[in-house]
């Protein structure tokens, strides 16, 4: 694999004490390379990061609109939220429109990932459900897919037994996410590695520029067919207005796009992986830290680069660069050291 440069580093008593590698690939809609840091040629596994281009054919196909989803909604389709209260309220609510409910759900069960949600939910003696899965918008959305398709006459409209086995690649369902994934990145995924994800679905490997494509076109409708492109307008409105769904309380992603609204579409995906959409440059962004450090070094590369694109007013940089340059402090408070985005970044 590539030496690739060094993105982070971690810094105590003024010495760096560790670094993140990492690549980077800025693209615009046609294709050509603003920025290349590192292989942005070998795939890679983006997980949840594509989470947006998985709810275009919830979208496309008029699922959105036969059951009346929401802002909330449809921007939980697109999340990896913390499992709290209104999160699992809402995949409920989803579900509940298309005539389901969480049994439906292929998604597996854990633990709230918000730790007060977490205690309050073990407090109540409960024990989580699919709903608290970080995924379950997602799945919602695959699930309103399938009860569209099932009422167009699949399986004689009976909704539970077209949706079972929904997470399998080769289902209706999932045929039609991976379409849409393969149109928006151009990659032929028939051709690359696949697993799969911790939600259960098919997790497909796509270089970095490919991804960063998809992120220009999901950010300008170019490359996107009428009904994709109308599809990714809606869904980063939705996100826009409803930015709590998509992460959850004190997450970055949330955190960064209550301050700048439809300026970026963001999103994580595991292992190190970060995309954004930047529609006033017409830009997509895929990160991917070598080390699948994503809480700390990806957010922090990633907060790097749209201080770098985005002309910002002075409230909003000093925002941003709380983000780049992170003081980190012990359990008493004390600050102990800093992560910061390193001059490649930032030059």
């Amino acid at each position: 694999m590539t030496a690739h440069p060094i993105l982070v580093e971690a810094l105590r008593g003024g010495a760096v004490e560790s670094v993140h590698r990492g690549a980077l690939a800025i693209v615009d809609a046609d294709g050509a390379v603003h920025t290349q840091l590192g292989d942005i040629a070998r795939p890679i596994f983006p997980r949840s990061a594509v989470k947006v281009l998985q709810a275009l054919p919830l979208v496309a196909s008029g699922a959105a609109e036969r059951y009346g989803l929401t802002n909330e909604e449809l921007a939980l389709a697109c999340a990896s939220h913390g499992g709290e209260p209104r999160h699992a309220a809402t995949a409920a609510a989803m579900l509940a429109k298309a005539g389901v409910d969480a049994a439906a759900l292929e998604c597996g069960a854990h633990w709230p990932y918000h730790d007060g949600s977490l205690k309050a939910l073990a407090a109540a003696g409960q024990a989580p459900s699919a709903l608290h899965n970080n995924c379950s918008g997602k799945h919602a959305g695959f699930v309103c897919l399938g009860c569209l398709m099932a009422e167009k006459g699949a399986q004689g409209g009976d909704r539970r037994a077209f949706l079972r086995g929904y997470v399998g690649p080769g289902h209706p369902v999932m045929r039609e996410v991976t379409a849409a994934l393969q149109a928006a990145t151009g990659c032929d995924l028939a051709r690359m590695p696949v697993g799969t994800d911790g939600c259960s679905i098919p997790a497909h490997a796509i270089p970095l520029r490919q991804l960063a494509l998809a992120f220009a076109r999901v950010a300008t409708g170019v490359g996107l067919s009428a009904e994709h492109a109308r599809a990714a307008t809606r869904l980063r409105a939705a996100v826009a207005a409803a930015p709590h769904m998509v992460a959850g309380s004190g997450r970055f992603d949330t955190r960064l796009m209550e301050r700048l609204g439809t300026r970026v579409f963001c999103k994580v995906g595991a292992e190190g992986v970060h995309c954004a959409a930047i529609p006033e440059l017409g830009l997509g962004v895929a990160i991917k830290m070598d080390d699948g450090n994503t809480a700390r070094a990806c957010e922090v590369a990633l907060a790097a680069i749209i201080e770098r694109l985005l002309p910002l007013e002075e409230s909003d940089a000093s925002f941003m660069r709380g983000l780049s340059d992170v003081g980190l402090g012990n359990w008493r408070g004390i600050a102990v050291g800093r992560l910061r985005a390193t001059a490649v970044l930032r030059g």
